[in-house]
Formats: structure tokens, sequence, C-alpha cells
């Protein structure tokens, strides 16, 4: 039986429906505006509708015309240049067909763009990565703005991909709203030998060609990638928040269960609409206790620190205000029940075959550690996400009961016997200003480290300090000026195996910056997302070489120990190389509105 609501998750609710009377009122307000003004077909004139599916198949036109079944709208993030959306190519013409079996009509409303930070990590093009979240918000707002749609299903699976488009739907409140996930590439190479393959690289080893083949064999077919990064901590959010078909995350592309789950996703989108007699538009979905529920699960399962911007971001947007006390006061909580590559060894094709989302969503329930009662695409309770999805005979997907425990306790553990009694984020916060560390991967006796700092503007020259034999002591790496004022908040994973070297050769080594790490962070302790940024005359600006730092996650606090420092004047950097190429020229205006880390990064 399960136990009632934690107090603590109760008061977190509580703290964010409060705060966000005003703004929350104003969101439901503009979503009842729309509900009111009923399904867009139904308004337009006849020379709009003829735009609308003058393409569409014959035998589709007689129904769009006169409104009398639902239409599905499509955006999507296809290319098939990147694994995880490669899949998605074939998608609309099954969707269509799944729609006409079902009665109703399917149409792309329109396609969003989709960067990879593998692709980008440690190169130019890194700079816009945060910002393409909110532009691919703004490409969903103009692909439903045409006002034909009574549903949406979203296709998208990486880094901002999916915020952006949670974003877009919330701004679309009075729609339903599923998101399909394509599934994670098969397993390749093992991580554990990745990343020795990589460290061997660093360390001038290995060639460029035993490194190209180590990451061939891991990165080798259509799909997200295995490790737990960002990507796959969006999937687990999703279903976290009812967006998704309950266990459908972590299916493999181009299996028959992946187009069954699919399938019945389209039957689900289309059965939800205002016409029907269970109408679920996203606003319902996206309230308070889903985004409580989507911290619990960052937490217990050791998510990648983005969704700590992205979650603010995307709350935002349904009129709801999280802040990083939130996420401190779940962590401090929340066991962490799930050890996935890179907090272990297991990726997530392991951890889907030891139970997966089910099972950790059952044990948390067990306790009181999630709302059960909520909207959800499929019901009214959390329950619903403890099953799983089998072919029936007719080869449909059929939900059955998951297997409540794990098979498997050195991926997932049973709440009673958790990895860590807290959840895998710490909140620190000091003279330095306040970040965020994912210690899930962290040894605990790195949680604190107390060492001169040394100075850097960019990760190239942390690299090139590295290859010269400059770290021979203890040091806390800073790397400043990489926020998103100043050059839209890159990523630094580059940087993470030769830091793991210096550790291994002993050292006492962390990362401070205003910038962020991948969701794949690992085993150096990084305090990350400094905020204020550099470039707003933050502390972390009046840093010299030298001056000792405390990162002490243990207590939470992030402090300069010479309280002089903070009479410095503050000192600027010429960023304007890195404001133009590879198209950060035309994010200027990005760079120049975005707001504060804490409250997003976003520019709504």
């Amino acid at each position: 039986m399960s136990k009632p609501l934690h107090d603590t998750l109760k008061r977190v609710t509580d703290r964010i429906m409060d705060r966000s009377r005003d703004s929350r009122a104003a969101y439901l307000a503009k979503v009842e505006a729309a509900k009111k003004k009923g399904p867009g077909r139904a308004h337009l004139a006849c020379g709009n509708l003829a735009h609308a599916f003058a393409a569409s198949p014959e035998m589709d036109k007689p129904d769009l015309a006169s409104a009398r079944v639902p239409n599905l709208g499509i955006v999507t993030a296809y290319n098939d240049m990147l694994s995880a959306h490669q899949p998605y190519e074939h998608y609309p013409q099954l969707i269509r067909e799944t729609a006409r079996s079902f009665g109703g009509t399917a149409q792309v409303a329109g396609g969003v763009p989709a960067m990879c930070d593998g692709v980008t990590q440690g190169q130019d093009g890194m700079d816009i990565s945060l910002f393409s979240r909110d532009l691919i918000a703004m490409a969903t707002g103009v692909a439903l703005s045409h006002d034909v749609f009574d549903s949406t299903v979203f296709l998208g699976v990486c880094d901002k991909i999916v915020p952006g488009l949670v974003i877009g739907a919330a701004t679309f409140g009075h729609l339903p709203a599923v998101f399909l996930p394509a599934g994670p590439m098969t397993t390749g190479q093992g991580n554990e030998e990745k990343t020795k393959v990589r460290q061997d690289y660093a360390k001038g080893l290995v060639g460029r060609d035993a490194l190209l083949a180590s990451e061939m064999a891991s990165y080798h077919g259509a799909g997200t990638c295995t490790f737990y990064g960002t990507a796959n901590s969006n999937q687990m959010l999703m279903e976290f928040m009812g967006l998704h078909m309950p266990g459908t995350s972590f299916i493999n592309p181009g299996t028959e269960l992946r187009d069954a789950v699919t399938r019945a996703a389209v039957k689900r989108a289309l059965s939800i609409t205002a016409s029907g007699d269970d109408y679920r538009p996203v606003a319902d979905i996206l309230d308070a206790r889903a985004f409580v529920n989507g911290m619990v699960g960052l937490n217990a399962t050791g998510g990648s620190t983005n969704l700590l911007i992205h979650l603010v971001a995307m709350a935002k947007a349904a009129g709801l205000i999280i802040s990083l006390e939130d996420f401190e006061a779940i962590s401090e909580v929340t066991p962490l029940l799930a050890r996935v590559y890179p907090n272990g060894l297991a990726d997530v094709n392991m951890f889907h075959a030891a139970g997966g989302l089910g099972v950790v969503i059952g044990q948390l329930l067990s306790d009181g550690l999630l709302h059960d009662e909520v909207t959800t695409v499929v019901g009214e309770s959390m329950q619903d996400y403890t099953r799983e999805p089998h072919l029936d005979a007719n080869g449909e997907a059929e939900w059955r009961e998951g297997a409540g425990a794990s098979l498997d306790d050195k991926i997932i553990r049973a709440i009673s016997n958790p990895f860590q009694s807290k959840g895998g984020l710490r909140k620190l916060v000091g003279s330095l200003g306040t970040a965020v560390m994912k210690v899930s991967a962290v040894a605990p006796e790195r949680h604190v480290i107390e060492a001169p700092v040394r100075l850097f503007q960019d990760q190239g020259a942390v690299k090139d300090a590295f290859k010269n034999g400059e770290f021979t002591s203890d040091t806390i790496v800073v790397v400043r000026f990489q926020g998103p004022k100043a050059n839209g908040m890159p990523e630094l994973h580059s940087l993470t195996p030769l830091l793991g070297i210096l550790q291994e050769r002993g050292l006492k080594v962390a990362l401070v910056t205003d910038g962020r790490m991948s969701g794949a962070s690992g085993k150096v302790p990084a305090a990350i997302h400094v905020c204020p940024e550099a470039l707003d005359g933050g502390p972390i600006a009046k840093l010299r070489d030298g001056d000792v730092v405390r990162v002490d996650a243990a207590a939470g606090k992030l402090e300069i120990l010479d309280p002089t420092v903070l009479e410095r004047e503050a000192v600027s950097a010429d960023l304007s190389a890195q404001h133009v190429g590879m198209g950060r020229e035309l994010f200027a205006t990005f760079r120049a509105s975005v707001s504060s880390v804490e409250t997003g990064a976003t520019q709504f």
C-alpha cells in the first residue's frame, strides 16, 4: 500500500502554487479563452481552409473540410543526420495511416530545428545550443498558429528539443499533446571502454584513429545515445510528467513494439480532443504536481543538470514559477534509485531491461514520493506508469502490470535500499554566488575541494594548459564568461577526460563555471551554472589566479576564502570573437535579452 504524499513534496507544491498564483491564473485564463473559441477550423474562412488542406489526399479532404473528425497536428524534429531523430523519418506516414484507421486525419504542422550537442561539443556551434530551445518553442508556435488542429503529437528527443517542444505545447495549452519518443540505439561498445579510450587519447597513449573507432563503436546506429544524459533524462521526464504513453521511453527504434506503441499514442491523441468525452488539454497536465514529479524523477534517477534550467523555463510557459530551492528541497528527501552511466556502468537499455522507469515510479509511489492523483495523457493516476507495453496477438500494444521490483539491483534499487539516501543534485551558495553540482557520480571523498584557482576564458585554453603540463598541484579550474549573456552558455563536457586524468594522478581538482556541463557529467566535482555570471559582474569575475576557493557539496557552500577579493573591480572580457561564425551572429538579440540561468535562461 502506498504511503500518503511526503510532507516535503506537499510543501514544495503548495509553495509553487502560492508564488505562481497570479501568473498561473493569467495562463489559465488565456487557455480558457482559446477553449471557448472551439475548434479553429470551424471559424476559418473558406479560403483559409482551402489553403490548409489543398495538398492533402483526396480521401482526407471531405473530413478536413467538414471538421467532422479530429485533425492531428504533427510537430517534428526529424533530420537524418542525428541518430536520435533519424527514426522519425517514417513517423508521419505511420501517424497519418493510423489516424485514418481510427476515424481521424493528421498533417505535419511544421518542423523544428534539432541540433546535437554531441556534434557541437567543444565547437563554436555549441554557443547557440541553449538558445535553440527557445527557437524550437517559437517554431512550434509558428507550426500551430494555423489553428486547424484538434490535438497534437510531438516528435523530439534530445537536449533542447523536448524542452522547446514542451514550451511550445504549453503555449497552446488548450490543445491535447502527446509526446512520441523514438527510443535509444542498441547497445554498442561498453561505456567503461569508451571512457578509457578517451582518457588514453588525452594522455597521448592512442591516436585519433583509435579514438574515432571507439566513438563509432559507441555511437553506431539509429536512436538516442545510450548513456543517461540530457536526451534520455528528457524521456524520463515525459513519463514522470504524464506526457508519454507509459513505459515507452526506452523501446528501441525499428521494432514491432515501437511501431505498436506509436500507433497507440496516435489513437490516444485523437481520443482526448474537445470533441470527445475525455478532453485532456495539455494545460491540465502541466500543473505544479507534474513539475514536482519531474523534479523527483530527476533526482531519483541521477538525471542531467541541464534539466535544472529547462524545467524552470518549461514551468514558466505554463504560468508556474519554480526555483533552485524547490529542487534542493526535493533532492533532500528523494533517494537515488538508479545507476546508469555516467553514474554507473549500465546503459539505458540495461536500465530498461532491469525494470526501467516503471519500477522506479512504483517504488517512489510506495513511499509517498510522487503525486499519484494527477492528470496524464492516459488517466488520472501515476499508477498507470508502473505498467509496461507488450504486443498482443494482433501485433498491437497492450499494457500489463510491470515487474514491480528491480531485476538487477546493481542498476535499480528498492526504495528501502537506495544507492544514496538523497538525490543526485546539490545547490551551492556562498560568496562566489549560487551554483549546482551533480554529485550522484562523484565519490564522497571528492565532495569537498579547497584549492587555489586557475582562471580561463574558454575550454581551449584549459586543454592547452593540460597539454603543456601546467597542472601539477591541487587546482580549481575556473572557466568564466560562459554564461547565457556572455556566449550562450555552452557545455564544457570536453574538459571531463582531462580533469579525470588529473584526479587519477592524485590531485584534488574541481571545475567552477558560469557555463554548463553535459548531461553526462561524471566523476569530477563541478560547480556549474554559477550566478551571477561573469558578464553581469558576479564575484566569479573578481577572482585572480591563486585565490583559494572552497567547493563544498557536503555543506552546500561555494566560498571565496579571502573576503577582500569581493572588494576588487570585476574584470571584463572581449567576447567579440565568440559572437560571429557558425550562426552565432544571428543570435545577438538572444544574448541581449536572455534571462538569468536561475530564471531559466529564457527569452520568454
